[in-house]
């Protein structure tokens, strides 16, 4: 009886205990330690999301918890063309697509571009046209591939295929786009806009989620009857009203969709952690999956090929009746285990875009955390009245590219940016100028202009590389002129806008598979062997909260 009682006690007080804690608990989210007074109250005050737990895992995207890896360091270096030093580097926990940017996904977004902006109509044209996949890559001279160039991008069975023929900017571009889709639809998911909203889009009536946070009175169209029309409009409003709208403080949208860094890529493919021992990696990997060899050693697919790549010469899948990888071409996605990180085809399938302007060495004497090459810092314009500047349909701004192709660099609706002035980095340390690509780069002892003692390399005008200038313009009358380098004298192909592509494809041998590899190629140019998957920065702690789970 004694013992009964004495366990009733002691349940009771762990009970009260428990909820003492909890009640401490939910004291210190809602009580602010700098003044006691309550946050986010009903009376008025300061307005915050006390209750935001962690950030959501974005559609389509996976958690790569951050880590120290050695970058560059290949187990072949048969090329020798001395651009892989190994480098030890830190990078932040991150999200990325689980797969490569699928025909579907982007076919989905040319599908919101011709709705919202006609190319029926002159001035959007560009708009449609500037988005489209390069289909004519599959041609080649001395090969029969037709059934791609009409198929492939567009017919259902290859929907689930990455799509290929897109250009760096042009994956850049549906980044954005992504990226607006996917913050539109939580707004109206939860409440804080109109219902359906997301589907009354016109040119002068669209979403931006930069312009939403910095000037949201002017996001679609500025009627408030789609900005305010969720259930849950006044769910971050004070009686003063002085919280119209969903603002970054409040954890409700997610940070851009964005190219993975060069960095975050390598690591996301090497996925390390299957050969993590306490705080130290045994051994090393040449692939994505813990092996030496590209086929299966499990029991079940033994001698099946863990990626689709080239085989040999003439051999791009093996024999009819029994495929080494089931592809000839590009192969469907989770078509092939995905490494221990949940990330399919980083090896093989097709070769993928990375943020970074291209240079031979990695600078890790300068920086060691989150290493990326080509910051370019720009700032909100600002108009007369102190405002941020919202871009209306008529101040569409068009590039046009080397190859003579029209792209648009911002859309309606968008907020217009200029490059950081010399009174922006006025005394700054950390950057004193807007464009950064050419920061310290180390290989100026290869450009034309280099002198070991007198200062001609310093003049402004002249470039940093002695690369090819193919130029394009477009007159008045729209007729194109398109201008072909053809100078003997040109020293190198590295510039400023040629970018960095990581992993192995389907036209590359096994060497080309290895995680540290890598390569370049214009920004404006497109091949049938490059695509490209997003990633998304991790705010908040490196690790998921151990009652959570990636994609929940």
């Amino acid at each position: 009886m004694r013992n009964t009682v004495a366990v009733k006690a002691f349940f009771a007080l762990a009970v009260s205990i428990g909820l003492l804690s909890c009640n401490k608990s939910d004291n210190y989210k809602n009580n602010s330690r700098a003044t006691g007074w309550d946050i986010d109250s009903k009376e008025g005050g300061f307005n915050y999301n006390s209750d935001f737990d962690e950030q959501d895992t974005g559609p389509g995207l996976v958690f790569v918890e951050g880590g120290t890896f050695t970058m560059g360091r290949v187990q072949d270096d048969v090329m020798h063309d001395w651009n892989n030093t190994p480098t030890q580097q830190h990078v932040q926990s991150f999200y990325m697509d689980e797969t490569e940017v699928t025909n579907l996904m982007y076919l989905e977004y040319l599908d919101y571009l011709k709705r919202v902006y006609p190319p029926t109509e002159e001035r959007y044209r560009n708009i449609y046209t500037g988005a489209l996949p390069d289909t004519l890559v599959w041609r080649n001279r001395l090969g029969y591939n037709e059934v791609m160039v009409k198929n492939y991008l567009r017919h259902p069975a290859y929907a689930n295929y990455p799509v290929v023929g897109v250009s760096w900017i042009q994956a850049v571009e549906f980044s954005k786009w992504r990226t607006d889709r996917v913050n539109e639809a939580r707004l109206e998911e939860q409440g804080f806009t109109l219902k359906g909203a997301r589907y009354s889009a016109t040119p002068e009536q669209t979403f931006s989620t930069e312009a939403y946070l910095n000037a949201p009175s002017k996001v679609y169209g500025g009627k408030d009857s789609l900005l305010r029309g969720g259930n849950k409009a006044d769910r971050f409003m004070t009686e003063d009203s002085t919280n119209l709208y969903v603002q970054r403080k409040h954890g409700v949208l997610l940070p851009e969709y964005r190219l993975p860094t060069e960095a975050e890529w390598e690591y996301a493919a090497l996925a390390l952690v299957e050969l993590r021992s306490y705080n130290a990696y045994r051994g090393r990997k040449k692939y994505p999956w813990d092996s030496q060899y590209t086929r299966s050693a499990d029991a079940r697919a033994r001698g099946d090929q863990m990626a689709n790549f080239k085989q040999g010469d003439g051999d791009y899948g093996g024999i009819a009746g029994w495929s080494d990888d089931g592809a000839d071409i590009t192969a469907e996605v989770k078509s092939y285990a995905p490494n221990d990180f949940g990330l399919y085809d980083m090896a093989g399938n097709v070769a993928e875009w990375v943020a970074d302007v291209y240079r031979p060495i990695v600078d890790d004497e300068f920086n060691d955390l989150n290493y990326y090459r080509g910051n370019v810092y720009t700032k909100n314009a600002i108009t007369e009245d102190g405002t941020v500047k919202v871009l209306g349909v008529d101040e569409i701004q068009y590039d046009t590219l080397s190859n003579g192709k029209v792209v648009a660099r911002n859309l309606p609706g968008e907020i217009a940016t200029v490059p950081l002035t010399e009174e922006d980095t006025y005394l700054r340390s950390n950057f004193s100028e807007s464009d950064n690509r050419n920061y310290r780069d180390g290989d100026r002892s290869s450009t034309r202009y280099y002198s070991q003692f007198g200062e001609e390399e310093l003049e402004p005008e002249k470039r940093m590389y002695n690369s090819p200038i193919h130029t394009a313009t477009i007159d008045s009358t729209g007729e194109e002129n398109l201008k072909y380098d053809a100078s003997t004298g040109r020293t190198t192909l590295v510039d400023d806008n040629v970018r960095v592509y990581k992993g192995g494809s389907w036209r590359d041998r096994a060497y080309w598979l290895d995680p540290a590899q890598r390569r370049y190629f214009p920004q404006d140019m497109a091949t049938d062997y490059i695509g490209f998957r997003n990633a998304m920065s991790r705010v908040g702690s490196k690790s998921l909260s151990k009652n959570k789970t990636a994609g929940n």
